[in-house]
């Protein structure tokens, strides 16, 4: 079969690799049907996840069909159409007792494109099936389930909810790629007075606007001035990073209120400072975090309910075997315009 393999930093090839097989009692083995890129692929490719080894197949985010089960997964069958979540859950250790699969101790957590091979590709092995899987109902598009991955829960626990986002409170998202766009659409969910977005390309600033935010302004004119007169130059009550590098983060610090929250989202392969001369005696929460998708069945709930619209997000489709182009357009938004691209099989 062939499948998107990481030969290194800055490489990449769709080539021909073995078809995966059941390993584990509870692996499961889908046809892929859909899948997209995320930002932390082009992490991996950049060198910024050195625990991913050359030879690796990318990719954690997937919709697809189940041809083959372990003898120890329970609630699948052969042709159940499911969703395959960026995290997996061996169900049993301390962290996963508590929810916090992303911490799995048992030989989960983000594997999928990072440990062991991922969803990039024809076909795909995911472990602990019965757990990192979600049936998908017919009224739910390949398209819009998979943004349910990753994205979707991502910014929703790591950014609104370690933000402690309330009625009321003025947000602020520096970063309007997919993660801060998906930051928006969950952020609203709890009525903030008003939702700030800040990035430097104009294009995204213009699909914040209309994922629902109050206020855009450029990484490149004055954000604290802006935050400033829209709160009485108290700050922003919550400013969520979801870009992963130092200026951003800094940012984020510099535009909270005392007493205010900073949600780290995004992937960081460089050391960002840490004001604490600033931040010590200003009562600052700052909050890291792994995603681990214990909120996805609330929120596929929602998508079903029609509580919100994931479909505007994905800019690009292409078939999956045109992924190398796909990479590219993705790798580049402010001359494509890309936000989230989707690779259907043929």
């Amino acid at each position: 079969m062939k499948a998107l393999v990481y030969d290194g930093p800055g490489n990449r090839s769709w080539t021909d690799v073995p078809r995966p097989t059941i390993v584990s009692p509870r692996d499961a083995v889908i046809r892929v049907d859909a899948v997209t890129i995320c930002g932390t692929d082009l992490h991996i490719l950049g060198g910024d996840v050195p625990e991913v080894q050359p030879g690796r197949v990318l990719g954690h985010e997937a919709v697809g069909t189940v041809v083959e089960i372990g003898e120890g997964v329970a609630g699948l069958a052969v042709g159940d159409r499911v969703l395959a979540s960026c995290i997996s859950a061996c169900g049993t250790c301390r962290y996963c007792r508590e929810g916090s699969y992303g911490q799995c101790l048992g030989g989960g957590g983000w594997i999928l494109g990072h440990t062991v091979d991922g969803v990039q590709a024809e076909y795909a092995r995911i472990p602990f099936a019965d757990l990192s899987t979600y049936k998908l109902p017919e009224t739910v598009s390949d398209e819009a389930a998979v943004l349910l991955a990753d994205i979707l829960p991502t910014s929703y626990e790591v950014g609104v909810l370690n933000g402690q986002v309330r009625p009321g409170d003025t947000v602020v998202i520096v970063g309007a790629g997919p993660i801060g766009l998906a930051a928006i659409l969950t952020a609203r969910l709890f009525s903030p007075a008003h939702i700030v977005v800040v990035d430097k390309a104009q294009s995204r600033l213009e699909a914040a606007k209309q994922f629902g935010a109050d206020v855009t302004v450029s990484a490149d004119d004055d954000p604290r001035a802006v935050v400033r007169e829209l709160t009485g130059g108290l700050g922003a009550d919550v400013a969520i990073e979801a870009v992963g590098v130092p200026a951003t983060f800094e940012l984020c610090a510099a535009l909270v209120r005392p007493g205010g929250r900073v949600a780290n989202v995004g992937v960081h392969g460089r050391p960002a400072t840490l004001h604490l001369e600033d931040l010590w005696i200003r009562n600052v929460t700052i909050t890291t975090g792994l995603v681990d998708t214990r909120t996805t069945p609330r929120l596929l709930d929602m998508l079903v309910a029609g509580q919100f619209d994931t479909g505007q997000m994905v800019t690009h489709r292409f078939p999956l075997e045109e992924i190398m182009r796909a990479y590219d357009v993705f790798a580049s938004p402010a001359e494509t315009g890309a936000l989230k691209v989707v690779l259907s099989r043929g």
